[in-house]
């Protein structure tokens, strides 16, 4: 982790604005235990859940299992201003915005910026605190199977 740009840890604080959430597609890849957690929290079985909440994206080169849109982009379980799910929300959504993806450059950092007010603001997570969603991630994989 030594000579990771963010190696002085980096400042993020949710302002549950939402904007990850609504009003552009996307995807909520899932892992296999983000679904279990989910079919728990609705009491649904593991086929029931993904039947009702979920779709198969074809990558190319893998399929993964994604939440549902509504008809506005906004995430399936948002709902009344918030996540409906928030205590059982999946893992890429408990890990935003330390990402691969985003953590890639300081510049890729920065482009969130525009999108998200709580980059660069609020709490401090040091690199530690970062490298285990990091690290989460890798050890929760995106299911595949529906």
């Amino acid at each position: 982790m030594g000579d990771r740009w963010y190696q002085r840890g980096l400042n993020f604080t949710c302002t549950r604005c939402s904007r990850c959430c609504r009003h552009e597609s996307g995807y909520v890849f899932l892992s296999e235990t983000d679904i279990s957690a989910l079919a728990s929290h609705f009491s649904l079985d593991r086929q029931a859940f993904i039947k009702r909440y979920c779709t198969s994206v074809d990558l190319g080169l893998a399929k993964r299992i994604s939440l549902i849109e509504q008809e506005n982009f906004d995430c399936v379980f948002w709902k009344d201003g918030g996540c409906s799910v928030y205590d059982a929300r999946p893992l890429q959504c408990r890990a935003y915005p330390f990402w691969p993806q985003i953590l890639d450059s300081p510049a890729s950092w920065q482009d969130v910026r525009h999108e998200c007010p709580g980059i660069d603001v609020g709490t401090w997570h040091s690199p530690e605190t970062i490298e285990s969603w990091l690290i989460a991630r890798r050890r929760e994989p995106f299911s595949e199977k529906g």
